[in-house]
This record gives C-alpha cells, sequence and structure tokens, in this order.
C-alpha cells in the first residue's frame, strides 16, 4: 500500500488534518509533540470514475482504491542533531513514499507558534534544511564506504563516489536530493540510501476557519515559492478545522456547506489527489462478480503487473487481458455493447495499462 507522511512543525495542525482525513482519533493539543509514535490511517482515494463503473455494473460491493497516511511528531529546528524527537522522527519519514508537509497559515493566540512568528515559507524552509542535513550524514556514511571499496580497484565505487561527491555539494548548498539528481539512473544508484529529501513533496497551506482559502496572502507566499523551484510542488490550501467539521456532516450538508464557503471541492480531497499525482500513480478497475474495484499501479505498469496487484496466481497464469477504458463503458452504456462494437480489446502481457483503464483478467487456474 501506498505510505504518506504528515509532516511539518508542531502546532503547524498535523494532527487535525490527519483527524479529518482519517476520521481518526489521533491525540489534538496546542503544545509540540503530541504526537508520540505515528498514528497511521487509511483512505479511500475519492473518484468518479469508479462511481460512473458502479452505476453500470451495479455490484453489491463498490471498493476504491486506498491510501495509507501517517501521521509523524512535529519535526523542530536541530532535529537531524537529535533535538525534540530527533531521529525517531527522521525515521518515520524514510518509511513513507511521499510527504505531506503541512504549513501553518493561520494565526491563533491560544496556538503558539514554535518560532514566535507565522512564517509559512520559513518554516518549509526549517524542515527542509533539517532533512537535507540528515541526507547529508547518511551520504558521508556511504562515501566512507565506497573509499574502503575503491582501494580494491573496483570501477563501480569510482563511478559512485564521484556521484556521491556531486550529489553531498548539491545538498550543502540547499538543493534537495530529488533536485540534486538529473537522471533517473542517477536517483536509481543511489536509492538504497533512503533519501529524505528524495521523496516527492505536497505543501498543504493549513488556513483559518475565517480565510480558509488565503490565509490572508500567506498561501500567495507559499504558492509562489513553491512554484520557483525545480519540482513545481504542489500546494493545497486546505483549513483543517473546516474539514474537521465537514467530516461530521452528510455528503449533502457538506456540499451546501462548501457552497456556501465559496468551495467547489473538499480540500482532503485535493490533498489525496495532489499525493496520488505525485508518486505518479494510476488506477484501473476489475468488475467481477459481486465487487467493482479500484486499484493502484505505478504510471508505465503492464498488464503482467496490474495482475501481480490484484493476486499472485492472477500473474503467474496470465493469458490474456480484456480491456475498455472506462469513458468508452459509458459511452456504451454496457460491456456487452462495447463487445459488439469492438471496443472491447484483447492485450497481452505487456500492455502498458493506462488510467482508467478496465481489465477483465484470463488466466490459468493454479494446479493444486
Amino acid at each position: 500500500m501506498v505510505r504518506i507522511g504528515i509532516v511539518g512543525l508542531p502546532n503547524a495542525g498535523k494532527s487535525t488534518l490527519f483527524n479529518a482525513l482519517t476520521r481518526g482519533a489521533a491525540e489534538v493539543a496546542s503544545y509540540p509533540f503530541t504526537t508520540i509514535d505515528p498514528n497511521v490511517g487509511v483512505v479511500p482515494v475519492p473518484d468518479s470514475r469508479l462511481d460512473a463503473i458502479a452505476r453500470i455494473t451495479n455490484p453489491e460491493k463498490v471498493t476504491p482504491t486506498t491510501v495509507e497516511f501517517v501521521d509523524i511528531a512535529g519535526l523542530v529546528r536541530g532535529a537531524s542533531r537529535g533535538e525534540g524527537l530527533g531521529n525517531r522522527f527522521l525515521g518515520h519519514i524514510r518509511e513513507v513514499d511521499a510527504v505531506v508537509h503541512v504549513v501553518r497559515c493561520f494565526e491563533d493566540p491560544d496556538v503558539p507558534h514554535v518560532a514566535g512568528a507565522v512564517d509559512p515559507v520559513s518554516d518549509v524552509e526549517t524542515v527542509e534544511l533539517e532533512l537535507i542535513l540528515a541526507d547529508i550524514e547518511t551520504v558521508e556514511r556511504r562515501q566512507e564506504k565506497a573509499a574502503r571499496m575503491q582501494k580494491g580497484g573496483n570501477k563501480k565505487y569510482e563511478e559512485e563516489a564521484a556521484l556521491l561527491d556531486s550529489l553531498k555539494k548539491e545538498l550543502e548548498r540547499g538543493v534537495p536530493a530529488r533536485l540534486a539528481l538529473e537522471s533517473p539512473e542517477a536517483m536509481a544508484s543511489v536509492s538504497d540510501l533512503f533519501l529524505l529529501t528524495m521523496k516527492p513533496v505536497i505543501y498543504v497551506a493549513n488556513t483559518g476557519e475565517d480565510d480558509p482559502r488565503d490565509g490572508a496572502g500567506r498561501v500567495r507566499a507559499l504558492a509562489e515559492w513553491a512554484a520557483g523551484r525545480a519540482d513545481h510542488a504542489p500546494v493545497v490550501a486546505v483549513s483543517a478545522r473546516i474539514e474537521s467539521e465537514l467530516r461530521e456532516l452528510d455528503r449533502d450538508e457538506a456540499m451546501e456547506y462548501l457552497r456556501e464557503l465559496g468551495m467547489e471541492s473538499s480540500g482532503l480531497d485535493r490533498v489525496v489527489l495532489a499525493a496520488y499525482r505525485a508518486l505518479d500513480l494510476i488506477t484501473f478497475y476489475t468488475t467481477k462478480g459481486p465487487e467493482t474495484r479500484a486499484w493502484t499501479l505505478r504510471r508505465g505498469g503492464t498488464a503482467y503487473d496490474a495482475a501481480g496487484r490484484i493476486h499472485t496466481d492472477i500473474q503467474r497464469g496470465f493469458i490474456r487481458a480484456e480491456v475498455l477504458s472506462c469513458d468508452d463503458l459509458v459511452a456504451m452504456g454496457s460491456f456487452a455493447e462495447a463487445r459488439e462494437k469492438g471496443i472491447l480489446r484483447l492485450e497481452g502481457r505487456d500492455y502498458v495499462v493506462r488510467d482508467g483503464d478496465i481489465v477483465l483478467f484470463r488466466f490459468s487456474e493454479p494446479s493444486r
């Protein structure tokens, strides 16, 4: 399952956002380190296409794809040296696939800011600096190993040492690893280092209840800062408190509340979708028997890979896949009509699955 870590400075609203996302009960308080051990919750990915397919297939069960959110303890300046929860915090980040960085954009005299003033860009840079410092230590340890191995004349380690030297220089300039490494090959060669700044980032600007879309201009400042970075990480404005209130309402009441606020969709839905896109994931669908279901796959994955997401028996016995896009099914109105019009097609194991494909697998049952 895809794991997304929620990080940020203490009192930024991480646990409030986590509770809204997961309908959980993570402790929320106005003092640092309320979250010591990470809370974990599974969140469905909003998907109107799944609803459209279900209206045609009329299944007994509809199952969305999901992502796992992890509420990680607040980081403070000096975390890379063990301040606050230090190494425990950094260790939890290493275990996630992407990072949702909650950035405080609201004023509240009852919730003190750890730095004394609300400044979202400064807060982001504080967190990023600690992650970079931790990555420098990781790179230095690998450099020591590469230096030892080079003494044996191994060319592989000579190349690695050169890459590590270049990476370290960029990190020391304040450049995150995901921006310092220019090629997929370079990124793959250091993937086993689990660098913290290699992970995709989504910034969540946590605004106040009175100004959920802009946060007195702080959201704009954060968005302009993010737009100036090479990865153009998305910035999603969310009022964690408002989202918590929305979770207590039924769907119609929630939509009416959003309209009153001048918002078209839930901020939480936008956070989940932004995280999904940041990891370059796609969704494919299966519909068999009583269940219509959405599944997650890395972009570029094949029909054979998709079969493995469902069950290893389907992957081992893979014969062919019947494929139809969601849009085509909706246009045709039924699988029978799609077959008759020749739109439902057969594909082999190397077919690259597209976002929105409905895939029906033909496979040989394993002998028992």
